[in-house]
């Protein structure tokens, strides 16, 4: 487990206030859910496996933090995290997405988070890797000379399945041209030469020059996918990506600066070292152990038997979501993955619908339930001011890049929160989203004219009321510009 999963609920709660204004209850709730991953971590023997997470469904109108809390918990415990929404699913037999390609996205997403960490554990030697062929390219006389590898005999068996065609192919891909007759310098003088070229290329005095590389390709087999399907919806998989390695890697050259080469050579570099079998085994444990799934608008599935029309699917929906919840064998590409300790916090308004509508078995699936609040007036003055990426900081160091030295008084922020609450009011209630749009019907003509018209803006209580007076009172102008 990550060493922040180590904090205890007070503490995560606290990390959390930092984002998030409010929601107290939401914020203990996820906080317990990630402590219990610590316990039954150190738990030993069969219990360890019999205790599942249990899964949270969070109610409350859009913009109050549900989404943002669950992401700012999955960045905390460095887990794998995904977000989807639950319309985008279809039942089994209609047109859409299946409900198992939510798991699929948990497990690329594992993916990437691994094969980061691995990369940046080898950096350096994968760096200093890539300035050696930099230096190759640099200055060939110095390079000692490589024996030919011998040909691929995979490949050479695919040229008789698939054809002569191929395995010409397979040939040219792998047999590089003969290198240019090129002059081999002494040892002690190449060795000279080779020191003075790597200290010229760490501190960037030949970034501008421009080179010839090869970069490697991965070579295409002459036959697309087995079962057919969009493979980021696991409906085939590509062959080329099933035989991996075995097949010779297609050179390409380009001229690109130097600067540029050693970023090539160092991603090369770093994929050569990085075990990719060992990325797969860990992604794998971590997306099934750690994993978090946030099922966005899950009100919207919310139908029972008896309705036609367009949301007919919408029961089948939570038929199908039922599974993957309660814990099955999801086959991706990379490998099964088992769901039952992955833990899923779902979300929706439930303005239309509410939680009993669920079919009883994805109810009991969601034992904990928090209803998050409204926000208020002064929440939406905490909001634009006190969090670590509070709305008013953020234009304050954007506009500054301009050297625009924006100021908001205490007043300015007061009316701001005010005019924000009275268009939910009017309006559709989106919650701390219309902070946005207000901020931004505020700043419009700061944000155009500041090129060219550097200085000091203070965003006091008139200023804003000069600015947005006549289309907050307005019920018709809030309701198309806010």
């Amino acid at each position: 487990m990550p060493v922040a999963a180590e904090l205890t609920p007070r503490q995560i709660v606290a990390e959390l206030d930092r984002y998030i204004v409010g929601q107290g209850k939401a914020k203990r709730a996820v906080a317990i859910a990630m402590r219990n991953r610590y316990r039954r971590e150190r738990l030993e023997g069969e219990m360890r496996g019999e205790i599942i997470p249990k899964n949270i469904l969070m109610i409350g109108p859009t913009g109050v933090g549900k989404t943002e809390i669950a992401r700012r918990l999955a960045t905390l415990a460095g887990a794998p995290f995904v977000k989807v929404e639950a319309t985008k699913y279809t039942e089994v037999g209609y047109v859409g997405r299946d409900v198992e390609s939510m798991v699929r996205d948990l497990v690329e997403a594992a993916i990437r988070m691994v094969q980061d960490e691995r990369r940046g554990d080898v950096a350096e030697a994968a760096d200093a890797a890539a300035i050696e062929r930099v230096v190759d390219v640099l200055f060939p006389e110095t390079k000692p000379p490589a024996s030919t590898p011998p040909m691929n005999a995979f490949a050479q068996s695919l040229g008789s399945i698939f054809g002569n065609t191929f395995g010409q192919q397979a040939a040219q891909m792998q047999t590089q041209p003969p290198p240019a007759a090129t002059a081999t310098a002494p040892p002690e003088q190449a060795k000279s030469i080779r020191d003075q070229a790597r200290a010229d290329v760490l501190r960037g005095f030949y970034d501008v020059r421009l080179v010839d590389i090869e970069v490697e390709e991965s070579a295409q087999l002459p036959i697309g996918m087995i079962g057919g399907g969009d493979p980021s919806m696991g409906g085939g998989a590509d062959m080329s990506e099933m035989l991996g390695g075995l097949l010779p890697k297609k050179k390409v050259r380009k001229r690109v600066t130097v600067a540029e080469a050693r970023r090539i050579f160092t991603q090369e570099e770093s994929a050569k070292l990085v075990d990719a079998d060992a990325v797969k085994r860990e992604a794998l444990r971590r997306a099934g152990e750690n994993g978090i799934i946030f099922i966005d608008e899950i009100d919207k599935v919310a139908g029972r038997e008896g309705n036609r029309g367009p949301d007919v699917s919408r029961e089948g929906v939570q038929r199908d979501i039922l599974p993957i919840v309660e814990g099955s064998t999801v086959t991706t590409k990379h490998g099964a993955l088992k769901t039952d300790h992955v833990l899923f916090i779902a979300a929706g308004a439930f303005h239309m619908s509410k939680p009993s509508d669920l079919i009883p078995e994805l109810q009991g699936r969601f034992p904990i339930r928090v209803e998050l609040d409204s926000l208020s007036v002064d929440d939406f003055k905490t909001i634009l001011t006190q969090p670590k990426n509070a709305l008013t900081e953020q234009y304050v160091q954007l506009l500054g890049v301009e050297g625009v030295s924006l100021r908001f008084a205490p007043d300015g922020i007061e009316q701001l929160a005010t005019y924000a609450m009275r268009v939910n009011e009017q309006t559709e209630n989106i919650g701390a989203r219309r902070l946005h749009t207000v901020l931004e019907r505020l700043l419009e003509d700061v944000s155009f004219a500041a090129p060219e018209d550097a200085g000091t803006v203070e965003v006091d209580a008139e200023y804003v009321r000069t600015r947005l007076s006549e289309i907050v009172e307005s019920a018709n102008l809030s309701t198309y510009i806010l």
